[in-house]
């Protein structure tokens, strides 16, 4: 079970606590930035993932991983809206998984953009996010990653229905989790997760609780994350 209590979003916490120090900080932030190559995927993106009061009305959730695609860059990865607002941060590396939930009625696929960009270009683009509203755009929802001979098999760009994306600002990493029906049915109006998990939200994906999948499974991805970051990577013997 992953571990709980850590901070999450956009603008929050300090990868190493209680260090203040401008070294400190930025020796953090290249740590975390080295997690792509340096961390096994199973602890990045583990096999089964528990949500803890993560549904509907504080139900319990566990995710297990359906699909893991190969590591690369970011050629085709993001609709080119999407792409042209991530561009200024680069693109180091990108990871994805796909995850169905206990019953397999949902997917939801979780990414984690490994940026080439400092601290200062995250922060600016973090900005733009919350002035501008970006994160609750439709036409800059992130592509889920679809997989043969699994239940994401029929998981594409118009089965998206809710979505969320968090560009942390102590670490080059963009967050995001996208997430549909697992029966292939086509979403008309995809409502951002953030909307979607709000109490009294009456859309089809707020109702499927396709905004919890979403925001649920991309907190737990992150909080794994920060889990790495001044962190051993292998046992001593």
């Amino acid at each position: 079970m992953l571990g709980v209590g850590l901070l999450t979003g956009a603008v929050t916490g300090s990868w190493l606590a209680g260090d203040s120090g401008d070294d400190g900080a930025r020796s953090a932030y290249t740590e975390a930035g080295d997690l792509w190559h340096s961390v096994p995927v199973d602890q990045l993106f583990p096999p089964t993932v528990q949500g803890k009061g993560a549904g509907p009305g504080g139900a319990d959730r566990t995710w297990t991983r359906v699909a893991v695609a190969p590591d690369g860059d970011c050629a085709g990865a993001f609709d080119r809206l999407l792409a042209k607002v991530l561009d200024p941060v680069g693109c180091a590396r990108l990871l994805r998984a796909t995850y169905t939930d206990a019953t397999q009625s949902h997917v939801t696929t979780v990414g984690l953009l490994f940026t080439k960009a400092d601290a200062a270009a995250m922060t600016s683009l973090a900005g733009r996010f919350e002035k501008e509203g970006l994160g609750r755009r439709d036409d800059l929802m992130p592509l889920p990653y679809q997989a043969k001979d699994t239940v994401a098999e029929g998981f594409g760009a118009p089965q998206r229905g809710s979505w969320t994306v968090s560009v942390l600002t102590d670490a080059p990493v963009v967050v995001y989790a996208v997430s549909g029906w697992a029966d292939g049915r086509t979403v008309d109006e995809p409502e951002p997760a953030e909307e979607a998990i709000e109490s009294g939200a009456a859309s089809a994906p707020a109702q499927a609780g396709l905004g919890h999948e979403a925001k649920g499974l991309a907190d737990r991805v992150e909080r794994a994350l920060r889990r790495h970051v001044g962190a051993p990577t292998e046992q001593p013997s």
